[in-house]
C-alpha cells in the first residue's frame, strides 16, 4: 500500500526531555504487552525438561522482561509520529511530550544489550541469541518494515511476540525443540485474529495515520473471514501440546471447552457486520482473547509445571 497522501514525518510535540517521572519510563515499556510476554515465558522455563537454579531462573525472566520492555520504548521511539494523531495511543509518554524521542531511543538502546548481555552471561547464550533476535525482529521487521508497508505486518511481526516461551525454555534446556516451537504456534496463530478485532473497532484510528491494517486495506468483510479461518487454526494448534504428550486431561478439557466460545465469538464477529453490535462483538472477542491466551498457558502451568493434573491423565484416570 502507497503512503501517498499521509505525512510520516517524524517530528514530535517536543524535543526536550528530563521531565519524565518514572512511572512515564515504565509506561514506555508497554508494560501490559511486557506482562504477558513475561507470563509466557516463565510458562515457557517452568515446564521445561530439566532444572534451573531459581536464582538462574529469576534471571532469565528478568532478562526476558527488560529486553520486552525496552523492545517497547523502541517501538513507542519509532512510531511516536502517528501514536499523537491515533486516540488509542495519543497519550503515550512521547506523543505528550513527557519523555523526549532521544531518551526514549537511549533508553530502548541501552536495555535492549543489557537483556542479552545478561542472559547469555547469567544463563546461557542460545536464549541470549533467541532474545537479541526476538528484539531485532520486532524492531526492524514489524515496527520499520512491516507495520507501515503491508496488511501481513499482524501476520507475520507476531513471531515477535511468539518468541518468549520459547526463550524460556530454552533458558533450561539450551536448545529449540517442538515442543518449544508448539508453544511459539500457539502464540503466533493467536496474534492476527487478536489485533483484527481490535483493528476493526479502531478501524477510524489506522486509516487516518496511514497504517495498512487488513480492514483498511481489505476491508471489514475480509477481515472478519480472516479472523474466522485464523480462529479456526489457533484454536487447533491449542491441542498440539497433548498430541505431542505435554499436556494432558486438564488441559485437554479447558482447550476444548474454552476453544468453543472462542470459536463462537469468532463466527459472531464474522456473522455481525453492521451497526454498534458488530464493534461490541469485535471488542468480545479482543477482550477474550487477552483471556483465553493467559489462560491455556496458566492451565499448562498448573498441569505440567506445578504438577496438579496428575489425576487428570489420559488413559488412566
Amino acid at each position: 500500500m502507497a503512503d501517498a497522501g499521509v505525512d510520516f514525518s517524524r517530528a514530535p510535540r517536543t524535543t526536550e526531555g528530563g521531565l519524565g517521572t518514572a512511572s512515564d519510563f515504565f509506561a514506555l515499556m508497554k508494560p501490559r504487552v511486557m506482562s504477558l510476554v513475561v507470563f509466557t515465558a516463565f510458562v515457557g522455563l517452568v515446564i521445561a525438561p530439566g532444572q534451573i537454579h531459581p536464582v538462574l531462573a529469576f534471571t532469565a525472566i528478568l532478562a526476558i522482561a527488560i529486553g520486552a520492555g525496552a523492545s517497547g520504548a523502541l517501538n513507542m521511539w519509532y512510531d511516536a509520529d502517528i501514536d499523537g494523531r491515533m486516540r488509542r495511543t495519543a497519550s503515550r509518554p512521547i506523543p505528550m511530550g513527557r519523555i523526549a524521542p532521544g531518551e526514549a531511543l537511549g533508553f530502548g538502546i541501552f536495555f535492549s544489550v543489557a537483556s542479552v548481555v545478561i542472559l547469555g552471561l547469567m544463563v546461557n547464550w542460545p536464549a541470549a541469541v533467541l532474545l537479541a533476535v526476538t528484539i531485532a525482529f520486532y524492531i526492524f521487521v514489524y515496527t520499520m518494515w512491516l507495520k507501515r508497508r503491508t496488511p501481513h505486518n499482524i501476520v507475520i511481526g507476531g513471531a515477535a511476540g511468539a518468541f518468549p516461551p520459547m526463550i524460556g525454555w530454552v533458558a533450561v534446556t539450551g536448545t529449540i525443540s517442538v515442543e518449544s516451537i508448539t508453544l511459539f504456534m500457539i502464540i503466533f496463530l493467536w496474534t492476527p485474529p487478536h489485533f483484527w478485532a481490535l483493528s476493526l473497532y479502531r478501524l477510524k484510528d489506522y486509516s487516518d495515520v496511514g497504517v495498512p491494517m487488513l480492514p483498511v486495506v481489505a476491508g471489514t468483510d475480509e477481515t472478519r473471514r480472516q479472523i474466522l479461518l485464523y480462529s479456526i487454526a489457533y484454536v487447533a494448534i491449542t491441542f498440539a501440546p497433548v498430541i505431542l504428550g505435554f499436556a494432558d486431561g486438564l488441559y485437554l478439557v479447558f482447550a476444548a471447552v474454552s476453544g468453543l466460545v472462542f470459536l463462537w465469538l469468532a463466527y459472531q464477529t464474522y456473522k455481525i457486520r453492521e451497526g454498534k453490535e458488530a464493534d461490541t462483538v469485535a471488542k468480545k472477542l479482543f477482550s477474550f482473547s487477552i483471556l483465553h491466551l493467559f489462560l491455556i498457558f496458566t492451565v499448562l502451568l498448573i498441569e505440567q509445571g506445578l504438577g496438579l493434573g496428575s489425576y487428570w491423565k489420559l488413559g488412566g484416570i
